[in-house]
């Protein structure tokens, strides 16, 4: 059951007004200290050791052994890190505040099950088996999806149940079709397999060029956003009383969440937690203003995403976990102590 925008936390409403005025600022640069030392641990690090100094020179010396490890590696899918964090996180944050639903993620409106969806239909019926393929079936399977939540949630007057509905009900169907065709074309199934656990291993400069452009139209829509989303959250009839003018901001941010979250699915595979975790915990210290929780959330989801794959590249040497793995593993007890800790909206 969702419920209305819920009341500030406790642990915001314990500062007050000026006070958080002042140091919201401060926190966003210190995130932006907190994500600089986790991307170049991300390029430091890895499943095969390192030395600073070879690090160093394999980064702006050595085209062989080392430049090969560094940058065409570790360096590609660090900026492919950062990009897909903050597309998850943004994500997460816009539809919280579509849906009024402080626990909401990309997975409620259906964007990762048309993702997966249409991977497995390349896969299976065209034969596509690069990643580079993936990426586009991905994005166009993620926004067909949303466009048909918005059509059968929203024809009529959207609303965050009736949005909500639709993309629980689009998913469920997906989803079921996504295992029917594994469990009847074994190459779909090994293929599918490694895809929708969700790494960056796979990260190229020819994926991030394919996704740069969606992710950055994305996120200078949602950032744009966030006014209206403020007033969205507030309840149709005081939204109405503002002015906001609530199809047109809801249908826009659908778009911005189905252009993030759908390319950054496509290049990355659906990652979970991330965009669920990260606005939910950053508003207990921002409050409940989108112009501060979206910068907040595109910071802070990327340090948790590289962060994991830091960690999984670690504790499995000379192999790696996936950060999909990691991400689950992880975030399921910190979100279920977050939630415990927090008078949290009830669902």
């Amino acid at each position: 059951m969702l419920v209305d925008s819920p009341p500030e936390p406790r642990a915001a409403t314990a500062l007050a007004p000026p006070t958080r005025r002042a140091v919201r600022p401060l926190g966003l640069l210190l995130s932006v200290v907190l994500l600089t030392l986790v991307a170049v641990a991300s390029i430091a690090i890895g499943a095969k050791a390192l030395t600073l100094a070879q690090v160093w020179h394999g980064l702006f010396h050595d085209s062989g052994t080392y430049g090969d490890v560094v940058v065409d590696q570790r360096l590609a899918r660090t900026v492919l890190g950062l990009l897909a964090g903050a597309a998850l996180g943004l994500s997460g944050a816009v539809l919280q505040a579509l849906t009024r639903n402080p626990l909401a993620d990309p997975g409620l409106l259906g964007i990762n099950a048309g993702a997966s969806a249409a991977v497995v239909t390349a896969i299976s019926f065209f034969g596509v088996t690069s990643l580079s393929g993936y990426v586009w079936f991905a994005f166009l399977g993620a926004a067909a999806v949303g466009a048909l939540v918005w059509f059968l949630g929203g024809s009529r007057g959207a609303t965050p149940v009736r949005l909500a509905l639709a993309g629980t009900a689009i998913s469920a169907a997906l989803y079921g079709y996504l295992q029917a065709v594994m469990i009847m074309d074994d190459a779909a199934l090994g293929r599918m397999r490694f895809w929708t656990v969700g790494s960056l291993a796979s990260a190229s400069g020819s994926t991030i060029a394919q996704v740069l452009p969606f992710l950055a139209a994305g996120g200078l829509l949602a950032l744009a956003l966030a006014r209206p989303l403020n007033a969205v959250t507030m309840g149709d009839d005081t939204a109405r009383a503002l002015g906001a003018q609530l199809n047109r901001t809801r249908a826009l941010a659908m778009l911005a969440a189905t252009v993030l979250c759908g390319a950054a699915t496509a290049a990355c595979g659906p990652i979970v937690f991330v965009g669920l975790m990260v606005p939910h915990a950053v508003r207990s210290f921002t409050g409940p203003d989108l112009r501060w929780v979206l910068p907040y959330a595109a910071v802070l989801s990327p340090v948790l995403l590289l962060g994991a794959d830091v960690v999984g590249r670690v504790v499995a040497r000379p192999a790696e976990l996936q950060v999909g793995i990691v991400t689950a593993v992880v975030g399921g007890p910190v979100f279920i102590l977050l939630v415990r800790r927090r008078r949290t909206a009830q669902l």
